[in-house]
Parts: C-alpha cells; sequence; structure tokens
C-alpha cells in the first residue's frame, strides 16, 4: 500500500515540479514541491509500518491473549505473528526491490547504450523508444523499491526487539529469574514507542522545510530535514524512556535485562542507532558526491577513456567499504554494552526510526529526475531544465545517501533478527554463543559468504538479458520506423515498456525464490547451527557488497555528472572523456539499482525466513537423523 501510494504521489508530483520550475524560475520554490510529494512516500512507509503491528499487537496480543506471561513461555504465538508479519512485509519488498530493479535498469541502459552512446540524442529526448521505459522505471525502483526496503527493514528491528526481549525473560525465567513481568511488559512496547516517536518527530521536520523559506541551496534543505529529524528523535525518546522505564517498579530488574546504565540503556543504544545511521548517510555522500575528491578522480581518469574510468571506480567503491564496516562494528559493541542484546536490537531501532524523513528525502531524487525528462519531452523553456538538472544532480547524492542508510539499517536489522534466530533454538539455561571452530558453523559460513555472489551474479545478467533485448528493440524502431531520429514519428514507447515489465518478471523467479528456499532446505538438511553460520556468512559477505556496488554505482554516475557540470576544462557533453563517463554509468547502473539494494533484501528475508522456520528444522532435519542412526 505504502509503495502503490507513492507511486501515484510522485507521478503526480513530475508534472507539478516542472510545472513549478516553469512558472516560478525558483529553485527554492521548486524543492519544496518535490520534497513534498516525496514526504507523501516516506509518511507513507512509517505511518502504515506501525499500524501494522499495531493491528497484530492489538489483535493477536491483546485480542487473543498470546502477550500474557503464559503464553510467552508456552511456545510464543505472539513472537511468531510478528514474525510471520515481518515475513510478509520481505517478500513484498523482494518483489519490489528485485523486479524494479530488473526493470528500472533495463530500460536506462537500453535508452542510454542506443539513444546517448549510439545516436548522440539527450537524455530523456521523446525520440528515444524507451525514454518512458526509463522514467517509469525510476518510480517502480526508487519510489516503491526503496520504501518497501525500508519499510521492511523498519518492521523487522521492532519486531526483533520484541521477540528479544521475550527470549530474554524466557532465559531469565530458567536461570535467575531477575527479569521482571513488569520490566518485560515495558520492554515489549518499548521498540513501538521509540518509532512512534521518530514518525512524529519526522513530521515536524519534514514540516520545518516545507514552511521555512526556499533557499537556492536543495542540498542544505534536504539535510536539515535531516538533523532536525534525527535531534527531535533523540530528544523524544528520552523522553519516552524516562516514562516507560523510570517507574520505581522495574528499578532492580533493569541490570538483570541488561541495562548497565539503569533506565537509560535502551535510549542510549537507540541514540547510537539515530547517530550511526546519520554518519553512514555522510560516508555514502563522501564517495558519491562530486562536491568530493574520490568522484571527481574517476571524472579526471575519464579523459583517458573508459577503461581507467572503470578501474578508478573500481577502487573507489572498494574503498568505501571500510569506514561504514568500522562503525557498524562500534556501533554493535557499544549498543551491547550498554544495554546487552536487547541493546544491539535498540540501535537497529534507532537508526530507522526517522526513516519517514530519510525516504522523504531520497524519493525527491526520482521526482526531480522525471520533472527533467518532462520538461525535454514538453519542450519546455532551457532554463526550465537548467532547473531540474540542478534538483537532480542533489537527487543523485541523497540517493547514494539513501541507498548507503537502506545498506547499514539492512544490516543492523538483519544482525538483530539473527539474534533472536540464535535465541529460538538455544538451551535458555546456558548462554548464547555461536562457536566458530565448530565445523558445522564454519561450513555454513563459508556458504553464506558465496550466496550474495551468485544473487548479484543473477541480477546482474537478469538485467543484461533485457536490457539486450531493449537495445535491440531500439535499434529496430531507429531502422525501420522512419523520421523517429527528425521527429517526425512517434516511436512504440509501449514495446520497450513490454520488454522491461516481461523481463523483470521473468527474470526475479529464480534471485527471489532462492532467497526464500535457500535457509529452508539448509536447515531441513543441516540443521539450525548451520543456518546460523550461513546467516552470519552471508551477512558480512552482502554488507560489503551492497556498500561497493552502491558506492561504485554512485561516483560513476556523478563522475559523468562532474563532466557535464563543466567542472573538468575542454570536457562536455560528447567529448571523448563524458563518453568514457558514460560507459562508467552504464556499468555502474544495474551494480547502484539492482544489486547493492537487492543485498538489503537477501540478508533480512533470509534471517526472517529462518526466524519463523527454525522451530520445525530444529526438530526436523536430515544431519541429525544421520547422526542419530549412527549412534
Amino acid at each position: 500500500a505504502a509503495g502503490w501510494i507513492g507511486m501515484k504521489i510522485a507521478t503526480y508530483a513530475n508534472v507539478r515540479v516542472s510545472n513549478k520550475a516553469r512558472e516560478t524560475k525558483s529553485i527554492g520554490e521548486t524543492v519544496k514541491v518535490a520534497f513534498r510529494g516525496g514526504s507523501v512516500m516516506g509518511l507513507c512507509v512509517g505511518g502504515f509500518a506501525l499500524l501494522g503491528l499495531f493491528l497484530v499487537y492489538i489483535i493477536f496480543g491483546i485480542g487473543m491473549g498470546l502477550m500474557s506471561i503464559d503464553a510467552i513461555m508456552n511456545g510464543g504465538i505472539f513472537t511468531q505473528c510478528l514474525s510471520c508479519y515481518a515475513l510478509g512485509c520481505s517478500i513484498v519488498a523482494m518483489f519490489n526491490r528485485v523486479g524494479g530493479g530488473i526493470y528500472t535498469k533495463a530500460a536506462d541502459m537500453g535508452a542510454d547504450l542506443v539513444g546517448k552512446t549510439e545516436a548522440h540524442i539527450p537524455e530523456d529526448d521523446p525520440r528515444n523508444p524507451a525514454t518512458i521505459a526509463d522514467n517509469v522505471g525510476d518510480n517502480v525502483g526508487d519510489v516503491a523499491g526503496l520504501g518497501s526496503d525500508l519499510l521492511e527493514s523498519y518492521v523487522g528491528s521492532i519486531t526483533s526487539g520484541i521477540i528479544l526481549a521475550a527470549h530474554l525473560f524466557i532465559a531469565s525465567m530458567a536461570t535467575t529469574g531477575t527479569l521482571s513481568e513488569a520490566l518485560l511488559e515495558k520492554m515489549f512496547y518499548y521498540p513501538l514507542v521509540f518509532a512512534a516517536c521518530g514518525l512524529i518527530a519526522c513530521v515536524l521536520g519534514i514540516a520545518i522545510v516545507l514552511f521555512k523559506k526556499g533557499s537556492d541551496n536543495p542540498h542544505k534543505d534536504l539535510n536539515t530535514a535531516t538533523f532536525v529529524s534525527a535531534a527531535l528523535t533523540i530528544l523524544a525518546g528520552l523522553g519516552a524512556t524516562v516514562l516507560i522505564f523510570g517507574d520505581a517498579s522495574v528499578a532492580d530488574a533493569l541490570v538483570g535485562a541488561g541495562f548497565q546504565v539503569g533506565m537509560l540503556s535502551p535510549w542510549i543504544a537507540a541514540s547510537i542507532g539515530v547517530i550511526s545511521g546519520v554518519v553512514i548517510g555522510m560516508i555514502a555522500e563522501y564517495y558519491t558526491s562530486y562536491d568530493y575528491k574520490p568522484t571527481q578522480m574517476i571524472a579526471e581518469a575519464s579523459k583517458e577513456g573508459a577503461a581507467l574510468t572503470i578501474t578508478q571506480g573500481l577502487a573507489v567503491g572498494m574503498k568505501s567499504c571500510m569506514a561504514p564496516l568500522i562503525l557498524l562494528g562500534i556501533a554493535t559493541f557499544a549498543s551491547y554494552a550498554v544495554a546487552g542484546m536487547f541493546g544491539i536490537s535498540m540501535a537497529a531501532v534507532g537508526m530507522l526510526s526517522f526513516v519517514s524523513t530519510t525516504v522523504s528525502v531520497d524519493t525527491y531524487g526520482p521526482i526531480s529526475d522525471n520533472a527533467g525528462g518532462i520538461a525535454e519531452m514538453s519542450g519546455l523553456d532551457p532554463a526550465v531544465r537548467e532547473i531540474t538538472d540542478k534538483l537532480d544532480s542533489v537527487g543523485n547524492t541523497t540517493a547514494a545517501i539513501g541507498k548507503g542508510f537502506a545498506i547499514g539499517s539492512a544490516a543492523f536489522a538483519a544482525l538483530s533478527l539473527m539474534v533472536s534466530y540464535l535465541y529460538s533454538f538455544n538451551d535458555p539455561t546456558t548462554p548464547l554463543e555461536l562457536n566458530f571452530t565448530n565445523p558445522l558453523i564454519l561450513a555454513g559460513a563459508m556458504i553464506g559468504a558465496a550466496l550474495p555472489f551468485l544473487f548479484s551474479g543473477m541480477l546482474i545478467e537478469a538485467v543484461a538479458k533485457a536490457a539486450r533485448k531493449m537495445v535491440e528493440e531500439v535499434r529496430r524502431q531507429f531502422k525501420e520506423i522512419p523520421g523517429i531520429l527528425e521527429g517526425k514519428a512517434k516511436p512504440d514507447y509501449k514495446t520497450c515498456i513490454e520488454i522491461s515489465s516481461q523481463g523483470a518478471l521473468k527474470e526475479m523467479r529464480v534471485p527471489a525464490i532462492l532467497s526464500i528456499v535457500f535457509p529452508l532446505v539448509a536447515g531441513f538438511l543441516c540443521g539450525p547451527m548451520f543456518v546460523g553460520g550461513v546467516l552470519i556468512g552471508a551477512t558480512l559477505s552482502a554488507i560489503m557488497l551492497a556498500i561497493f556496488t552502491g558506492n561504485a554505482g554512485g561516483a560513476w554516475d556523478n563522475g559523468k555528472k562532474y563532466i557535464e557540470s563543466g567542472a573538468i576544462e575542454g570536457q562536455k557533453k560528447g567529448s571523448p572523456a563524458h563518453d568514457a563517463a558514460v560507459v562508467g554509468d552504464t556499468v555502474g547502473d544495474p551494480l547502484k539499482d539492482t544489486v547493492g539494494p537487492s543485498l538489503d533484501i537477501l540478508i533480512k528475508i533470509m534471517s526472517t525466513v529462518s526466524l519463523v522456520a527454525v522451530g520445525l528444522f530444529s526438530q526436523y532435519n536430515l544431519l541429525d537423523w544421520i547422526m542419530s542412526m549412527i549412534k
């Protein structure tokens, strides 16, 4: 629902942005229209996610009495309901991200390879048969895809926090008994309350930008929304924490729950997540914005040809992996140190608590991009296109920031879900641990680490197949329909849209099925410990691969934009350096818009499927049966 509403509003906002640019010739006023359209998608993501969770609470938790202590101790049906809700979000996100990524990049690559490189016509030119499919793809992949991706992370982090609270209570009852029923009830509600505080903070942060006087610096306005939302989330979360955990009845039980800094422990962990989310976005901006050296070096390398463009982009992508991983490692350890395992889940909730603003800022990008396409196809004043191009260049940076945030939040959400998974089959009387000297776990980690590469290869091949068909169709139309390039005949846009749609639906099947079926097959063959190894290996591998592909692709894209801006003397559109940069951009397109975002979904859906099915393959798996026969 959030994705559908977001796409619907984005298509309305596209036209309004180009019209506002035509009427006012003001960057500040035009930014507001684009951001207002993006805010609908952002607030829908946060609102619908919380609405679904509230319904699960009301129907299953309160209405059916599944949140009672007896129900939690005897089977935990409520936590399984939450896991299934998260699984439903994951399946839809997989469809939108993988299918949308294949759709949009098949159209984009087809339009660029023939239109720009061969026919030398401008981007979004109506003479290009793939132009409409390309613009539709921006909405499918970058609006609905991103929204469903972050909605899934949002739901996954909240549900894993609640599930962890239940498992911590069960473990406490089996050992020390220090985690009281009163504290458990508060831990059940806290992730949801903190997320609600974040949603309210996002409404205020977005409103401040929309109602303030517009400026000619769109990037500053968008950053204002992010920083204000993050700061208000931390402040509102502090108030909620004092209200929930300030009760004297739970004071003695806080240390038993792993709260090392008293009642403020979960708030500190969540604040670590909020700050980490902002910093990860800043790191992504450094490596992908043409205001900074890494992307400028790619543009300079393009003067020597496409080979060096590709090589320099690969170097930037690889180097960009280090800083986010260090940050995630520090955040994970710090959140655990202050609030135990519950702190890790709260760090994930904190990072995603201002997701509405993040999605709003990121959705601004495709809206501005499509507005530029509408201006080009409508033959509006070149000054209008200049305004939309400036908004689009900022949108490319916000898109890279959004992808970096999506990757970081996916890592935290997957880690939180993984901890919940490990608790699900761990003996509550023993400490939680995963011993990597166990050959079964090590084998699982090795296979899991290879899985993201197989998944990525499938996606790149899928995009290549669909793009090849698109290229053939565009060439056919240029050859067989006289007058297209002269603007005397109208291209057949519908056929190109059908090629992208059919290619996406056909090619997404195997990768999507693999992500769901693999943990089930691994569990029923080798048991839960093996799957635990698979999840850890896949998560670590996918995080690094997603950061690499996302930042390399974003840097290639903005390297091309840097040349187009005229920043390199003697190089502009149509120059040899620009042609080399277009090749780099085309190579990076499936990496940043298909592979990177889809890897986020892979690790989350594998963790969620494993969490839902762990009760089955803990009891029924082939390896245990073989070992029992041997004994």
